[in-house]
């Protein structure tokens, strides 16, 4: 029974990892994975202006995917399709900034509400709703949701922009997905447990919608419109509640970067 039970698993050996190198194995991954990097970049047109083009997306992913293969460790205890979204979608996200197709005028208005927002929960010490936030910012409803509506997309930098110094408005060259990401260095190990921690106890300063939201899309990986559904509210109403808690997540985490 034991020889059986032992034949059995060694069935189910995961294939070893191709050999690179070997031109003909590297264009097997290539074509394998190419349905991937077509579906996030399909995915990602969806949150951005159509002034984008999708093949400049999906080119500038297949390079993150030949990334991918070349920089891809099978020793470490990680599926190389996980691995390769994360390449693919940091490759798209880098041809977005070149593009800089986010507007100047735009970026002033979600740091002006990012402040607003601070601002109003700090001194209310809970969530603020829309009205409070509008009245911070100066600005009627109407102004406010069309501020959000123009910022649609913005949730793509939530972690992997640059870090901005309000000073003068650089980079500076950190990101926050830099700070969550460990490696083998202790110190590291110890500001990514932090980060991770100060991330969870934003979470919990959101408002019970704001969380569900988050939790269905990015959790359960419901769309916008399914999570509409759940809620009862359009899906422009749950773009904007999106938007804002993303803006929300921004503006709390670069308090805790700049303490």
């Amino acid at each position: 029974m034991q020889n059986i039970q032992a034949k059995k698993s060694s069935d189910y050996k995961r294939p070893a990892w191709p050999d690179t190198t070997n031109l003909k194995e590297r264009e097997n991954l290539i074509i394998e994975y190419a349905p991937l990097v077509k579906l996030l970049a399909n995915r990602m047109a969806m949150r951005i202006p159509p002034s984008v083009s999708v093949d400049d997306l999906a080119s500038a992913g297949i390079m993150g995917l030949l990334d991918a293969i070349d920089r891809f460790d099978p020793s470490r205890k990680v599926k190389f399709k996980t691995y390769a979204e994360f390449r693919i979608r940091g490759a798209m996200l880098d041809e977005l900034r070149s593009l800089d197709w986010v507007p100047r005028s735009t970026r002033k208005k979600i740091h002006q509400m990012e402040k607003a927002i601070i601002a109003t929960e700090g001194r209310l010490n809970r969530p603020a709703d829309d009205s409070e936030i509008a009245k911070e910012m100066g600005v009627d409803l109407d102004t406010y949701y069309d501020i959000l509506n123009t910022a649609k997309g913005i949730d793509l930098f939530s972690l992997d922009g640059y870090i901005k110094n309000d000073k003068d408005n650089s980079d500076s060259k950190r990101t926050f997905k830099n700070l969550i990401q460990a490696d083998g260095n202790p110190g590291e190990q110890v500001m990514t447990f932090e980060v991770r921690q100060v991330i969870v106890e934003v979470i919990k300063t959101l408002s019970k919608k704001e969380q569900m939201v988050i939790s269905l899309y990015y959790y359960d990986e419901l769309t916008l419109k399914e999570i509409g559904e759940v809620m009862e509210l359009t899906e422009s109403r749950i773009s904007q509640i999106h938007t804002k808690t993303i803006i929300k997540l921004r503006a709390k985490l670069r308090l805790y970067h700049e303490m």
